[in-house]
């Protein structure tokens, strides 16, 4: 993947979100604000890490995304920033985690963004403004390129 994740405070973290297929979390933010992040091991030892809280998307046209921003690097694709206030952090043992290997990095989202033409990504993020089930989503107004940060 890319280095998305990041720990801004006791009580607060952030997650960097590339354009994909649709734009679930942020809609389900908007409508109650509440979102489970789950990491898991998948080598030994096992284990699961839950973080809960309450979040709210954060995009290039908001007044607050130079402030979160500066933690990131951008990435062609860049759609927000998830701001998440951590209500409570749970582990689990993980037993039921399978035990796979890390083979290699899938490159081909971040290829696909890089060789997009940013007129025509802005357009067909333009169109996405709804969740597969009827939720309101606010497209991202800015194309990222390589060099931008």
């Amino acid at each position: 993947g890319y280095d998305a994740f990041r720990v801004l405070g006791d009580n607060r973290v952030a997650y960097l979100d590339l354009g994909g297929s649709g734009n679930e979390t942020h809609a389900h933010l908007v409508a109650d604000g509440r979102i489970t992040i789950m990491f898991c091991a998948f080598e030994n030892p096992a284990l699961i890490l839950r973080i809960y809280g309450r979040g709210r998307p954060v995009l290039p046209q908001d007044a607050e995304w130079d402030e979160l921003a500066q933690h990131f690097t951008m990435l062609p694709g860049t759609r927000q920033i998830f701001d998440i206030a951590v209500d409570s952090v749970q582990t689990s043992c993980g037993w039921g985690v399978p035990v796979m290997q890390m083979e290699r990095e899938r490159e081909t989202l971040k290829k696909a963004h890089r060789q997009s033409d940013p007129q025509a990504w802005l357009a067909k993020t333009a169109r996405r403004t709804r969740s597969i089930d009827g939720l309101p989503t606010t497209p991202t107004t800015r194309y990222f390129t390589d060099v931008e940060s």
